[in-house]
């Protein structure tokens, strides 16, 4: 009697060893997801009842796409006072909070002292401090040492002592790279420092001045603490989309979440187109 050779399947026996599980990308795949969810569904939610015609915005209770929202829009005199407010105030913000950022920035990187921790801590203290505090203080200050009413003048103000701020440290992380050579031999070349300041620095910083300015612009109209404190019987778009909060929420304001999306949407796609074109030319 024969007997035949076992022979071993080395088929089945690899396909009974498995591949060991990516722990780690399906942990970063979960965080991804619930981090854009998180980020986008409530704009999401936002857009879409925008054009529900319930008189709550809502998406559950659908009744029906209409356009009357953003009809009615036209007709909220209040925020679109307020937007005008809100864009006078912004621009303030920008025209004294980059000198004031530029000069504490050049300040501090240029300065060699052992005072320059405790400036520092000075000049950066007002991005720690609560809104309720600056705008406050502010509207008391003008109003009791010049007599100034409180308004955009004194919201301008309050908004730019911590504004000026982000834009300080946006500076000094610019001047930090600078090559100080280029400097120092225009110098000794005969410039001025004025001249040395205007062909060499400032062409150097006009990115980040052109950064801390969307940034300041940005920090400006969604501002609502210090400009609440500090603006008195005058209001902005965000102060006044606050008020009307409380007594209940509007579809129209979803209407203005909206248009400011679209408009964001839209200027960055014209900035990355027009950085592309830039980069093939």
């Amino acid at each position: 009697m024969t007997t035949l050779p076992l022979v071993k399947n080395s088929s089945a026996g690899s396909s009974s060893k498995r591949d060991p599980i990516d722990w780690s990308g399906a942990v970063l795949n979960g965080y991804l997801l619930i981090f854009f969810a998180y980020m986008f569904l409530p704009m999401i939610f936002m857009v879409v009842a925008a054009f529900n015609a319930a008189p709550t915005p809502s998406v559950t209770d659908w009744q029906g796409f209409t356009l009357k929202w953003f009809a009615q829009l036209a007709n909220e005199q209040r925020f679109i006072t307020g937007l005008g407010h809100s864009l006078v105030i912004a621009f303030g913000v920008i025209v004294i909070s980059i000198p004031l950022g530029l000069a504490g920035a050049l300040l501090l990187t240029r300065l060699q002292t052992r005072g320059i921790t405790l400036l520092y801590t000075v000049l950066v203290s007002p991005i720690l401090t609560p809104g309720i505090v600056l705008g406050a203080t502010t509207m008391i200050f003008w109003r009791d040492a010049f007599g100034v009413d409180a308004g955009l003048l004194t919201a301008t103000i309050a908004q730019s002592s911590f504004i000026a701020s982000y834009c300080m440290l946006m500076f000094m992380a610019r001047l930090q790279r600078q090559d100080l050579a280029l400097e120092e031999a225009a110098l000794d070349l005969g410039a001025s420092s004025f001249l040395v300041f205007r062909r060499i620095t400032l062409p150097f910083l006009m990115p980040t001045v052109l950064t801390a300015a969307a940034l300041a612009f940005l920090q400006s109209i969604e501002n609502y603490n210090t400009t609440f404190f500090a603006i008195g019987p005058s209001w902005t778009l965000v102060t006044e989309i606050g008020a009307r909060m409380r007594f209940g929420i509007s579809p129209v304001i979803n209407v203005i979440g909206v248009l400011f999306v679209a408009i964001t949407i839209i200027a960055a796609t014209v900035y990355v187109l027009a950085s592309r074109r830039k980069n093939r030319g």
